[in-house]
């Protein structure tokens, strides 16, 4: 008799478990989806700011040597950046 409570206890502890393993397991997801998107709209922002920054360098003519200097840190850190987020795709 005490072995079949047991195991009916048992029972009744993995069965009320379960549900909450579930429940991590699909908030996990989520958060796997969210990270994806941001980093894909982090990817989007970052190319947008590189076209931004080719064409400020490009009509250079209004800038100084200091400025110029200055933009293409700018850009290569940009590009920095994108690099890193699409190794995290």
């Amino acid at each position: 008799m005490k072995k079949c409570a047991i195991l009916a206890m048992a029972a009744f502890l993995i069965s009320a478990t379960l549900p909450a393993f579930a429940a991590q397991e699909t908030q996990e997801r989520e958060t796997c989806a969210i990270s994806a998107n941001t980093c894909l709209n982090k990817a989007g922002i970052l190319e947008k700011r590189i076209k931004k920054l080719n064409a400020e360098i490009k009509n250079g003519t209004n800038y100084s040597p200091e400025e110029m200097k200055m933009l293409d840190q700018k850009l290569q850190d940009a590009m920095d950046q994108l690099d890193k987020v699409e190794g995290e795709k």
